[in-house]
C-alpha cells in the first residue's frame, strides 16, 4: 500500500507553480525524507496531502487510494506544521481536552502518559513552554489520534540538538512500535541520514529522486580521479554532480560497486547527505529508481 501517491500534482499561487508535475509513491512502513531548498514545494506537497488546500492539476491519495482531505484520509492522518500549532494560552492538559473532544479515537491515556514520561507538567501554558517541550506537546496531541500516517513539517527546525534528537527518537518508536508510517519535511540532513530509510527530493517544486535509502546510496559512488581526465571521462559516465580542483576531481555518478572504472578513478559509497545535497545543487539532474522504487511505485515517475 501506498501511504503518498501524486500523479501530475501541481498547485499554483497566481501564476506561480510552487508544485509542478509531482508524481511519486511513497510506500507504507517508511520513515521518508522529503527534503528540497526553501519554495520546493515541500509545505505544498504536505499540505496537499492532508487536504488543507486543493491541488491545481493532478490528484494526491492517501492511505491506499483515500482522497486527501476525506473524512476517511483525516481520520487516519496526523499532521503537524511547521509551527507547531498550539493554542499558547491554553494548559497542556487543555489541549489534551480540547483535542480528545475533536478526535473521538484520542488516547489519553497515552498522551498523559508521554508528557508525564517528558517532565511536562499539565497545568503550565504550551506559550511558556520552552521550544523543544512544545514540539514534543505537538507530536503527542498527534500520535495519541492513533494514526496510520504521520506527517511532519520542518518540525525540529527551531530545536537545539538535544531536543532534536529526543523528538526523532520519538518518531522512529512510534514507526517501530506502532507501525506508524512518517513522511518528515526537513532541511536538517544529518539528523535525516540517521531515521530516514527512504527519499523524497524535490527542486523547483518537481520531484528529483525518490527511492528507498539503500537502494540510492547503492545506486551512487562517489569518484575521485585526474581534474585534467575529468571532462573526457564524465562524458562516458552518468555524473549528477562534478567538483574539480586544480589536480583532482569529484564526480557522484549513478553507478554500483560492481560498475569498472575509468582507468585512474576511484569509487566510494556515498551517504544521505552527500547524494541529497549532489541533487538540490545540479537539479536538472534525474536519478534512475531503484529497485525498491520500482516494485513499489510502479506508477511513479522520477521527473526532469
Amino acid at each position: 500500500m501506498n501511504v503518498v501517491e501524486a500523479a501530475g500534482l501541481g498547485k499554483r499561487y497566481g501564476s506561480t507553480w510552487a508544485l509542478r508535475e509531482c508524481s511519486l509513491a511513497v510506500p507504507a512502513g517508511h520513515v521518508a525524507a522529503l527534503v528540497g531548498p526553501n519554495g520546493a514545494g515541500k509545505s505544498t506537497l504536505l499540505n496537499l496531502a492532508v487536504g488543507l488546500t486543493a491541488p491545481s492539476a493532478g490528484s494526491v491519495t492517501v492511505l491506499g487510494g483515500c482522497p486527501a482531505g476525506s473524512p476517511a484520509a483525516l481520520d487516519r492522518i496526523a499532521f503537524v506544521a511547521q509551527d507547531t500549532p498550539l493554542y499558547k494560552n491554553l494548559s497542556a492538559e487543555d489541549m489534551l481536552h480540547l483535542t480528545r473532544n475533536l478526535n473521538w479515537r484520542f488516547d489519553r491515556a497515552y498522551a498523559q502518559a508521554r508528557l508525564d514520561e517528558l517532565g511536562i507538567p499539565l497545568k503550565c501554558k504550551a506559550g511558556r513552554l520552552s521550544g523543544g517541550q512544545q514540539a514534543q506537546l505537538a507530536l503527542t496531541l498527534a500520535l495519541a489520534r492513533r494514526p496510520r500516517l504521520l506527517l511532519l513539517d520542518e518540525p525540529v527546525a527551531m530545536l537545539d540538538p538535544v531536543a532534536r534528537h529526543d523528538f526523532m527518537a520519538t518518531v522512529l518508536t512510534a514507526a517501530a512500535d506502532d507501525g506508524v508510517s512518517v513522511l518528515l519535511s526537513s532541511h536538517v540532513l544529518a539528523e535525516l541520514e540517521r531515521v530516514a530509510d527512504y527519499l523524497v527530493l524535490l527542486s523547483r517544486g518537481r520531484v528529483q529522486v525518490a527511492g528507498e535509502v539503500d537502494d540510492l546510496l547503492a545506486s551512487h559512488r562517489m569518484l575521485t580521479g585526474p581534474a585534467a581526465e575529468a571532462d573526457r571521462d564524465a562524458a562516458r559516465l552518468r555524473v549528477v554532480h562534478a567538483r574539480r580542483g586544480e589536480a583532482q576531481a569529484h564526480l557522484l555518478v549513478r553507478a554500483t560497486a560492481d560498475d569498472p572504472l575509468p582507468p585512474g578513478w576511484e569509487g566510494h559509497p556515498v551517504g544521505l547527505e552527500e547524494l541529497a545535497l549532489a541533487y538540490l545543487r545540479e537539479p536538472s539532474a534525474a536519478a534512475l529508481p531503484g529497485p525498491a522504487h520500482a516494485r513499489h511505485a510502479q506508477r511513479s515517475e522520477v521527473t526532469r
